[in-house]
């Protein structure tokens, strides 16, 4: 039996986002039918629709969500009817060559960019998913591994978080940049991901935590993730951050933006041995340029980190335990809840880099 519900569609590149009527087809072995209860306006969204991704449309938007089993198909084990859950759109396979190999947030099987494998039609005709999930819809079906168990005790809005912008902020600090007590980290960026690799810093006993954004309209909320300083984003970044560092530079940067611009004031905030971490995700066409010499006798490091670099398995639950037992509280990255109809003004405030993170309520 086909379910009908409403989702946020993309239906052509430069087209606005629209709610539409989906038909969600019957699931088959080995996927779920999931009711989404809550869902994060998350940038890699925005990354959709303003140019930055070129992905397959018509498009259902969304990715980071939570929300709850309703139906199972045949030989699904993973979870049952009624079960809470965070939606993956990484899924680890578990048998391909970066799985077998401790890798699982490079799964090469995992969904991509859009996918069709759900068999969702709109008017009749099939449409994509952004990363394999669609999600800023009533319903979706996934895989049995796209959904992790949380429990009924995690309110569904955070529980979403959990899916994308706290575990890729969080390990970005703890799995990529590896950061020890006493260290200092730049964070550049303070969205919903800048501000969870604040809140990991501080958590990780990092001895200053600097906060970088565009506005200072974000102080506050840097200041509730745990920043023991804010600078508001410059040409002179880089000497304001070694002024506030020993005259040495940062241990960590953080990129939370996905610009060369943005990648390049980090490496020069940082010391000399220091890495720079690259958590944004950016357009293929805007380079990064370093120069040869510079890259040699700063010995600094510079890396990628992929969905936190994380075993989602093992990490979501733990955050959430985290989020229950006190340790982890994320109460201020959540500055607006709106309705699926809200989605494109949510989308104009990132875009202006107002607020921390938007959630869709359904």
């Amino acid at each position: 039996m086909s379910h009908y519900m409403r989702g946020l569609v993309v239906r052509s590149a430069g087209a606005p986002a629209e709610i539409a009527e989906l038909r969600l087809p019957e699931i088959g072995p080995g996927q779920v039918r999931v009711k989404v209860r809550a869902a994060g306006v998350c940038h890699s969204d925005l990354s959709m629709i303003n140019g930055t991704l070129r992905p397959p449309h018509p498009l259902v938007l969304g990715h980071e969500a939570a929300g709850e089993v309703v139906e199972v198909g045949e030989h699904v084990t993973r979870t049952k009817v009624g079960d809470h859950v965070v939606l993956d759109w990484q899924p680890a396979c578990r048998t391909c060559w970066f799985c077998e190999h401790g890798q699982p947030w490079l799964c090469s099987t995992s969904s991509g960019v859009a996918a069709l494998a759900n068999g969702l039609t709109l008017d009749g005709a099939p449409v994509h998913v952004t990363l394999g999930l669609g999600a800023f819809a009533e319903q979706v079906v996934a895989p049995e591994n796209a959904v992790i168990g949380v429990p009924k005790e995690l309110a569904f809005d955070v529980a979403a978080l959990l899916g994308c912008s706290v575990l890729t902020g969080s390990g970005a600090v703890r799995n990529t940049a590896q950061v020890r007590a006493g260290e200092s980290v730049l964070v550049i960026g303070l969205g919903g991901v800048g501000l969870s690799a604040v809140a990991a810093a501080r958590a990780a006993g990092a001895g200053k935590v600097i906060a970088v954004d565009v506005t200072e309209a974000k102080k506050g909320l840097a200041e509730a993730a745990g920043a023991t300083d804010f600078v508001v984003s410059s040409d002179n970044l880089s000497k304001d951050i070694r002024n506030l560092t020993g005259r040495l530079g940062a241990d960590h940067a953080i990129e939370c933006v996905g610009r060369a611009s943005t990648i390049r004031a980090g490496w020069r905030a940082t010391r000399r041995g220091g890495q720079v971490t690259v958590v944004g995700m950016g357009a293929a066409d805007d380079m990064v340029q370093l120069g040869a010499l510079d890259i040699f006798s700063s010995a600094r490091t510079l890396k990628a980190s992929v969905y936190g670099q994380a075993d989602t398995d093992i990490e979501v639950p733990a955050l959430a335990r985290d989020v229950l037992d006190g340790k982890l509280n994320l109460d201020h990255l959540i500055t607006d809840r709106i309705t699926l109809a809200e989605v494109p003004a949510a989308f104009d405030r990132m875009s202006r880099g107002e607020g921390a993170r938007s959630v869709v309520l359904l």
